[in-house]
């Protein structure tokens, strides 16, 4: 299996492109990018986090799968690391509605019974497969990751985005403050709720409300979920056990209109500042 697209991606104008000091931000445009990003995520979840790895990946020190040439892969280049176009240093991955009819489905479902999100009249798009290199893990890097994924949302006009988010055990008891919270604070409206496949379902009501300490579950929480959870994100009902990852999964959604108007009144104080 190699899971590379097989032509480089063609597009009139850039969905994302952005630049800020010495970093690039856009889609992967060739295979060798795609590659570049798919070393990384080997790199990080395989060698740094200890997730499983079959033969082919080891042998060629890539993290793939069946998913990855229906997907955009967005990349932040270090442009002063490595030969042009820069090493890659952050990536993400993200599948709408139309490619996830190419491929089966979403990665998601995998997990989830999504069909209330696929009921959803919009664009959709799944987010998945991030990670950061860990020498460039300072808060900065990570808001341009957000700027990417807020302009590929506005470029396409994606209504609502989902996917799985982890937490770095196989051992729901030991993030039951966490997965207590988010599903007494945060779980989707009926409409919008994705719920783990019942083979795989989870409990995430592990203690009663009272018994938890709200403010310190929150703080607990991998900064990813914590990002979502700022845009107003939801999660799903149940969570699932990654063994292959070692993480417990949890499906977070979010309705773009709360990134799109941020990322607005950014670019308004931008363009007060210049006048």
């Amino acid at each position: 299996m190699n899971a590379l697209p097989a032509t480089p991606m063609a597009y009139e104008q850039r969905p994302v492109d952005v630049r800020s000091r010495n970093f690039h931000l856009r889609l992967a445009e060739t295979p060798d990018e795609v590659a570049a990003s798919q070393a990384l995520r080997y790199e990080v979840f395989v060698e740094e986090m200890a997730a499983r790895a079959t033969p082919e990946r080891q042998a060629e020190k890539r993290e793939f799968d069946r998913f990855d040439p229906f997907c955009d892969h967005l990349l932040v280049f270090d442009t002063e690391a490595g030969p042009a176009p820069g090493r890659v240093i952050a990536t993400y991955r993200f599948m709408r509605r139309d490619a996830a009819q190419r491929a089966g489905g979403f990665y998601t479902a995998t997990e989830y019974d999504i069909s209330s999100l696929e009921a959803y009249h919009g664009e959709l798009m799944e987010l998945g497969r991030s990670c950061v290199h860990a020498d460039y893990r300072a808060g900065a890097n990570m808001q341009l990751v957000w700027r990417g994924i807020t302009d590929y949302v506005m470029h396409f006009g994606v209504d609502l985005m989902f996917g799985c988010a982890s937490l770095p055990t196989v051992e729901p008891d030991e993030v039951a403050d966490q997965l207590t919270y988010l599903y007494y604070h945060h779980l989707a409206p009926p409409g919008l709720r994705p719920r783990a496949r019942p083979e795989l379902y989870v409990k995430m009501d592990r203690l009663p409300p009272d018994a938890l300490d709200a403010k310190a579950a929150l703080q607990s929480l991998p900064p990813l979920v914590k990002g979502y959870l700022r845009l107003g994100g939801f999660v799903g009902d149940g969570a699932v056990i990654d063994s292959d990852f070692g993480t417990t999964d949890v499906c977070v959604v979010v309705k773009t209109d709360l990134v799109t108007d941020r990322y607005r009144r950014h670019l308004t104080r931008e363009r007060t500042a210049e006048d």
